[in-house]
């Protein structure tokens, strides 16, 4: 028996977002989705590194045998790339990408998984999930003090304990091989489409819709729909046997890149109508009808023509900017109130502490201060990753959720020197599997 996929490969900047951190790849014999990680410097960098490190893979010279260490390989090429391109470049420090490759050799599929972007099987018309992610709340459904309904809609389900940047050198992949049977439905995608649809619903849509590209078409407008509140990106393949296929039903051959480390990476969204889509146009309306009112309403350059202004009209400019004045004063009072109920996990002087405002000044004014110190020195963090997290500042929506956040980075402190029998961190190192 001889297997090949048909695929299709989206990629979509979403509603939000301003520019697109997701890359994909799909392949004759590889399939990969790769999210840079949100809010970081240089996250559409470290995503399309890992899509370059991982495309020479897409061929016929491997075997089932040597495929991970083939994915390995790669993974290790795509982190000495980001680390180089950081070095040289101050700026980048910091980025990182999730990555979710599938190498398929033979009838076999090797898969290497690092964060939190998810890979889905649909096998006899029923959807699992083969991927588990690399995050804290994951960690906390795995020591059983959530339920996975609670984790899809915790707080902090978007922090994430393992990816590939310029921090963790060591960081351990999962690592697994599957046997590719002809009539599964493989998907692979971001957050963009998991944290925004939900299981039954993506399981419905690819038991409904038989074409691959039609079918990676109506998930992305499901995210479009439910808020783009992030970048989307769907890789779907469908596993074929190439001698029961019908004529003009073959495999796809043609190699397909999207998002950031496409060509057209700066391409608009494609949401068709719907509330979420009509509210980001709106918004965006008004904000270029707010920037042309600005243009205009700019007082005119000083010049000699200025002395020749007549009163009445040069009280009305002066009664005009005193409006504006107290409307302004106004807002931003209200402004620093909403502020103010806003908290944060950020380092000062190296200690992880929560604090109250904005991590941002108003000129010389800060917007925040420290309410609650914890004690916990940024540099006993397990993780690099979660060091470089706090030190960007990690959004909290209340001081309880703050609190729960410095509880769960606390959980992955390093064992203190002077006690060898200190629980370890909660990072799990993975060995290779072969599942059926």
């Amino acid at each position: 028996m001889t297997v090949a996929l048909r695929y299709a490969a989206r990629s979509d900047v979403g509603l939000v977002r301003s520019n697109n951190q997701d890359s994909a790849y799909a392949g004759p014999h590889l399939l990969m989705v790769a999210d840079g990680m949100g809010g970081h410097a240089g996250g559409d960098v470290a995503s399309s590194v890992a899509v370059a490190a991982f495309a020479p893979l897409d061929g016929e010279s491997h075997g089932p045998d040597d495929a991970l260490d083939e994915l390995e390989a790669a993974l290790a090429d795509a982190r000495d790339e980001i680390i180089a391109r950081s070095d040289a470049d101050p700026d980048l420090s910091g980025m990182g990408t999730t990555v979710l490759a599938i190498l398929r050799a033979g009838n076999k599929l090797a898969m290497v998984h690092l964060g939190d972007s998810r890979g889905y099987l649909m096998r006899d018309g029923v959807l699992t999930q083969v991927t588990t992610d690399h995050t804290f709340v994951q960690h906390l459904v795995d020591i059983g003090r959530i339920t996975p309904e609670e984790a899809e809609h915790h707080p902090q389900r978007s922090v994430v304990m393992r990816v590939l940047g310029d921090f963790d050198p060591e960081v351990t992949p999962d690592l697994s091989v599957r046997e590719a049977r002809p009539g599964d439905r493989w998907l692979l995608c971001s957050d963009g489409l998991s944290g925004f649809v939900s299981a039954e619903t993506i399981e419905e849509t690819m038991a409904a819709i038989e074409d691959v590209d039609a079918c990676a078409d109506r998930l992305v407008q499901l995210a479009l729909r439910a808020g783009g509140g992030d970048n989307i990106t769907v890789v779907l393949a469908d596993v074929i046997e190439l001698d029961a296929v019908a004529d003009g039903a073959g495999p796809t051959t043609n190699a397909t890149v999207v998002g950031a480390a496409a060509l057209n990476r700066n391409a608009p969204t494609a949401a068709a109508d719907g509330p979420a889509a009509r509210a980001a146009g709106l918004t965006r309306a008004a904000q270029a009808e707010v920037a042309t009112d600005e243009t205009a309403a700019a007082p005119p350059a000083a010049d000699e023509d200025d002395e020749q202004l007549p009163p009445p009209r040069r009280w009305r400019s002066v009664v005009a900017w005193v409006v504006v004045a107290v409307v302004v004063l106004g807002g931003a009072g209200i402004a620093y109130g909403w502020t103010q109920t806003q908290y944060y996990v950020g380092v000062d002087a190296q200690e992880v502490v929560i604090f109250r405002g904005l991590p941002q000044n108003f000129g010389p004014v800060p917007l925040s201060s420290v309410v609650e110190r914890t004690g916990t020195d940024l540099e006993d963090l397990a993780s690099g990753y979660l060091r470089a997290r706090v030190e960007q500042t990690i959004h909290a929506d209340s001081l309880d959720d703050a609190r729960q956040l410095v509880a769960m980075l606390e959980e992955d402190t390093s064992p203190p020197k002077s006690s060898p029998s200190s629980t370890p961190s909660p990072s799990v190192t993975v060995t290779p599997t072969v599942a059926p």
